[in-house]
């Protein structure tokens, strides 16, 4: 019985789930009384699961690169901070520049660059502290990353009327975070000089994933 309960809590949670309605059949009555298909919350769940899908592979890159300047020539660290009183909201940090990722409305994750125009952020720590967002100006282009609902329950990204994973989105947006970054510490922060490079940057890859 006990390798059964392991093998059980291995699966994914619908497995589970249904595992447990087929061991405790009148629980699973009970518990779905009333319960009906709602794909408001469908979509709110998977917005939170997408956002916080992108973040780990966000810190995960973020980390991979920040020891390539700990091992040879510094640069400035990306940084990843969570945004404050959000559900799943963050930001990706470098040389006075951010790429926010937001739920801005039902089923949508806005994507936006913008310029910091202070000299600190108002943060308690490093990797995913709570940030208390402070003035900014959008630059370059913004873009939306919209969910569906597909003929089973499911729901899926799209971009562009393409179906995206969190794979794609941020190995994209990362390698563009670190390029413009770079360039932005090179040309001394002239902000049309940065606005530029965005704009040529993400009109040259059609922002295609």
């Amino acid at each position: 019985m006990g390798r059964f309960k392991d093998i059980l809590t291995s699966q994914p949670g619908w497995l589970h789930e249904l595992a447990r309605g087929e061991i405790h059949p009148d629980s699973e009555k009970l518990l779905q009384l009333g319960r009906s298909f709602d794909p408001q919350q469908i979509i709110e769940e998977s917005t939170i699961e997408f956002l916080s899908e992108l973040r780990e592979h966000f810190n995960e890159f973020a980390r991979l690169l920040n020891t390539y300047s700990e091992a040879g020539t510094k640069f400035n660290d990306i940084k990843i901070y969570i945004v404050a009183q959000t559900a799943a909201d963050f930001m990706l940090f470098r040389n006075q520049i951010k790429l926010i990722f937001s739920n801005t409305a039902h089923g949508v994750i806005h994507i936006s660059f913008a310029q910091h125009l202070r000299s600190t952020l108002a943060v308690d720590g490093q990797d995913q502290t709570p940030f208390s967002n402070s003035s900014s100006t959008t630059t370059g282009q913004s873009q939306d990353l919209l969910a569906q609902i597909g003929p089973f329950r499911d729901v899926f990204w799209t971009f562009q009327g393409e179906k995206v994973t969190p794979d794609q989105v941020s190995k994209f947006y990362f390698i563009e975070f670190t390029r413009i970054t770079r360039d932005n510490k090179r040309s001394g922060g002239k902000n049309q000089l940065l606005l530029d490079q965005i704009k040529a940057l993400l009109e040259e890859k059609g922002l295609s994933l």
